[in-house]
């Protein structure tokens, strides 16, 4: 169990916290699941992109999935080998695509075909062959919110199966360019098994049409996405995650590549603030925290749910808990119910280990929380608390009073 008021103690509040025993466990049992063929499990990167969590897969074998350079360079400064890194996202700079191409990682995931064309131009001036693959939008619905939806035509993500099948031949034809892999990812939080079966044997028909051409890939890249339980979802088991993907590739000889994020770590996580204040009127209760929508935007951006726990136990009201950020968006629950609140009780918002500190920003002057993980029983700062000076330093050189 841990201890969140030892922790807030010792660290101070608006503090994250992060349970790595517990990733660890998620890690092996998605791993396990895929089992009966060769596998990578390529971290999301962007669901908790701080150094010592990439470091902590990447020590049990795991490669990265990133979306910028910049989280190919965290990926690997953090300990992931490069043969494991795979760059996806639909706007690539050159500069990022040469620095990719250069960091000889695994592949680079293309998106477009102009995106296949800058690729194969900056391989070309470099020297180099560049290995791809192409993201294959299926046009399916994975029914979750709008906003982390992927695999739908009418989303920003990939190539319909025609242009795919085009890209893969002018890629295979190309001095530049070695088409080795396959993707599709289509969504976030996904807790229907059926529109990723689906999916998987869209792409898996598209890669035996390919080897009419003679084109024989090496990765069939699944993406990520699978669910965790927030409130009261049902969510999907590993084993039947894997078996519903493993099912749609007979014949095929492929290594499969998952990209888990929100899987490991979401409920990994922990965002444990303090109460400042209640201040009541005679149609609310509010509970001030000291935490804010710059911590933790989800609620803010999707409405999204994140359960609430106290250390207090008693008779419970509705409260909306809310930060000090000069917003009306800047809050964590609304009509929640909660025992009566004094001065310094802690506030734990739970599920807070994905797209929690990352998406975080210094709106009105705030420095970012402090991460903490605990590992065995002992807890380490894996990312020190934002300082004013912090916050001001890439300014103060350019002050002109």
């Amino acid at each position: 169990m841990i201890n969140f008021q030892e922790l807030a103690d010792q660290y101070q509040t608006p503090l994250y916290v992060y349970d790595f025993d517990y990733m660890t466990e998620q890690y092996e049992a998605l791993k396990s699941a895929f089992k009966a063929r060769k596998s990578i499990m390529a971290y999301a990167v962007k669901s908790n992109s701080n150094l010592s969590t990439i470091a902590h897969f990447a020590k049990m074998g795991a490669g990265a999935d990133c979306v910028s350079i910049g989280e190919v360079r965290r990926a690997l400064l953090a300990g992931v080998k490069p043969y494991k890194i795979i760059f996806s996202g639909v706007g690539k700079s050159d500069a990022e695509i040469k620095e990719a191409i250069e960091s000889d990682i695994l592949y680079i995931n293309v998106e477009s075909a102009a995106e296949l064309d800058r690729v194969e131009m900056i391989a070309q001036d470099l020297g180099k062959v560049s290995r791809i693959s192409v993201r294959v939008n299926p046009n399916i619905d994975p029914k979750t919110h709008p906003y982390i939806s992927t695999g739908l035509h009418g989303n920003k993500f990939g190539v319909d199966l025609n242009t795919a099948k085009r890209l893969y031949l002018k890629a295979n034809n190309s001095e530049h360019l070695d088409p080795v892999g396959i993707h599709f990812h289509i969504g976030s939080q996904l807790t229907e098994l059926d529109p990723i079966r689906e999916a998987s044997e869209i792409v898996a028909d598209l890669v035996r049409s390919l080897q009419v051409f003679n084109l024989e890939l090496k990765f069939f890249d699944v993406g990520g996405g699978l669910g965790i339980r927030y409130d009261d979802e049902k969510t999907i088991e590993p084993h039947d995650y894997a078996q519903a993907i493993l099912g749609t590739l007979s014949g095929l000889d492929l290594t499969i590549i998952c990209e888990p994020g929100r899987f490991l770590t979401a409920n990994a996580g922990y965002f444990v603030s303090k109460v400042l204040y209640e201040k009541k009127n005679d149609e609310k209760r509010f509970v001030i925290i000291d935490g804010a929508m710059n911590d933790l935007l989800r609620p803010s951006l999707y409405s999204a749910y994140h359960e609430i726990m106290t250390l207090k136990e008693g008779a419970t009201t509705k409260a909306d808990i809310v930060g000090p950020v000069c917003e009306s968006g800047d809050f964590f629950a609304k009509d929640y119910e909660l025992p009566e609140l004094n001065h310094n009780d802690l506030v734990i918002v739970k599920s807070a280990g994905a797209y929690g500190f990352g998406m975080g920003s210094n709106y009105n002057t705030r420095g970012r929380s402090c991460e903490i993980a605990v590992q065995a029983g002992e807890s380490r700062i894996i990312r020190a608390r934002e300082t004013f000076e912090d916050l001001v330093a890439l300014e103060k050189e350019y002050l002109r009073a």
